[in-house]
């Protein structure tokens, strides 16, 4: 799937998953994404996605602030940039975070996230990494990626530097994912394994080309992708069904740096409204929820 860097690369990037057996309509499809307007088409079912301005952020990071008309707020050491928005520097002992003011209530919905971590710090002389949130609080800081432990949502870690001696069969930088309700804590010596939902390696420091992840949440299904390889690909990372997001919480990213440290940097983010056909069974067992849970999912290790 071709990934083009600038203002269009986005659309260009989904382009291949428009249906090609109506040549008719990807044109106009097209031709409407290319001025900026319209939905897109993915894969060849009812699925369209819309992009949501309100949750998404872009050069050149105008919503960006602490007014009451901004939409996106910095907290902590994060700065805004010409060309990217800085959560930590390459420096000990920073954190920093940027979290969306509107609450989504979407019930369906995918982020796109364009991110790059690098600095200066050798093989495992580096860290901490960085998340991406979608949780009940929003601009509270805290030991985990620069965000609050015991967290009520979803958080996505990308980490980057090893806490557990005994590291074996994982490989850093490691992507992983949780759902907490506000009762678990994140066990940083042992890098959130205890209560991870799954995880992949990701490499994806000082790469020279662009890094991005996609977090899908589509019928109560968790999916999480990344195109780290500069092949314009993705790559899926973790799966999971019956994964039980409340509505109305707050998108966010955040970063750490300790004793090591490397600059976390957000380029964008960009969030679409996917539309999805439902049938009635489906709506009966797809009704709001108050609190995150996992179905079935096995208890944290000790």
């Amino acid at each position: 799937m071709a990934a083009t860097p600038g203002a269009s690369g986005w659309w260009q990037r989904w382009g291949r998953r428009l249906s090609a057996r109506d040549g008719s309509k990807m044109l106009l499809l097209l031709l409407l994404l290319g001025s900026g307007q319209g939905p897109r088409q993915v894969g060849a079912g009812q699925t369209f996605e819309y992009l949501k301005r309100e949750h998404s952020l872009s050069k050149p990071y105008q919503g960006v602030g602490t007014g009451s008309s901004s939409l996106w707020n910095l907290m902590g050491n994060a700065m805004v940039m010409t060309q990217y928005i800085r959560l930590t520097p390459d420096m000990q002992s920073k954190q920093g975070a940027l979290w969306n003011r509107v609450p989504c209530f979407l019930r369906d919905w995918e982020l796109q996230v364009h991110f790059r971590i690098h600095g200066q710090g050798k093989k495992n002389l580096h860290g901490d990494g960085l998340a991406i949130w979608y949780t009940k609080e929003r601009m509270q800081p805290g030991p985990v990626f620069g965000n609050m432990d015991k967290f009520v949502g979803l958080g996505v870690f990308v980490d980057t530097y090893p806490n557990e001696e005994k590291q074996q069969e994982r490989v850093f930088p490691y992507i992983s994912a949780m759902v907490n309700n506000g009762s678990l804590s994140y066990d940083h010596e042992r890098d959130g394994r205890p209560t991870e939902l799954g995880g992949c390696t990701a490499i994806v420091r000082n790469l020279h080309y662009d890094t991005f992840l996609v977090i899908r949440y589509v019928k109560r299904h968790l999916t999480i992708m990344m195109d780290i390889d500069g092949k314009h690909e993705w790559r899926d990372c973790i799966e999971v069904p019956g994964v039980r997001l409340p509505r109305g919480y707050y998108f966010g990213t955040s970063s750490i740096t300790g004793d090591l440290s490397d600059n976390h940097d957000v380029i964008s983010l960009k969030l679409f409204e996917l539309t999805v056909e439902r049938t009635p069974e489906e709506e009966k067992l797809h009704r709001d929820v108050f609190l995150p849970s996992v179905d079935n999912m096995r208890p944290p290790e000790i």
